[in-house]
């Protein structure tokens, strides 16, 4: 009887610590699914953060190279204009007198403009901006793109079995991927902004 007792006590320690193994891994499944969950939820907030700030970056810089461009194209404008008119009045200049006045109009412009404005810039200015438009562009598309993967990494946590049973106990819900807003298709109109 003894050894009866013995057996079954040996048994219910054998079976108590196998249920707390179980438990334990339990414990750790669960731990770990939800420590995924988290981390996998604040990437997705992090990349979201990263789309922000290229829209921020664009809202900065687009403005800002514009304007640039708008300033040396408008100071470009203003010269040619300048210039032109001294032209004109040379051709209107009836003596050698006048017309030798005039070319020394005309070279003291130039040299005016050049002392102040040493390269005609607004070409320059035009390509900064268009590869500034397009890096910009490229940093948006590329970091929507990340965000989205880092979303659809979320809800593949939430969704398969059995991480997806832990998402709905602790409140893990999916989440929408970038979406363009409609008309988004349609490319800005930049020469309507340097107007």
């Amino acid at each position: 009887m003894a050894k009866e007792k013995s057996e079954g006590l040996s048994k219910g320690i054998i079976t108590l610590i196998v249920i707390i193994a179980a438990l334990v891994l339990a414990l750790f499944f669960v731990m770990g699914t939800y420590n995924g969950l988290v981390n996998a939820d604040e990437t997705v907030n992090e990349k979201w953060g990263n789309v922000q700030t290229a829209y921020q970056r664009r809202a900065d810089l687009i403005p800002n190279l514009v304007a640039t461009v708008k300033a040396s194209a408008d100071f470009e404008k203003k010269m040619q204009t300048d210039i032109a008119a001294l032209r004109t009045g040379v051709s209107k200049a009836k003596t050698p007198a006048e017309i030798d006045l005039m070319g020394q109009k005309i070279n003291t412009a130039i040299n005016l403009v050049y002392e102040n404005y040493p390269e005609i810039k607004s070409t320059e200015n035009y390509l900064t901006l268009q590869d500034q438009l397009e890096g910009t562009e490229n940093r948006i598309k590329t970091d929507r793109d990340i965000y989205n993967a880092a979303v659809k990494a979320l809800n593949v946590k939430t969704r398969t079995f059995p991480s997806n049973i832990i998402a709905s106990m602790f409140g893990f819900e999916q989440r929408d991927m970038f979406e363009a807003a409609e008309g988004a298709e349609t490319a800005p109109d930049v020469g309507k902004l340097i107007e």
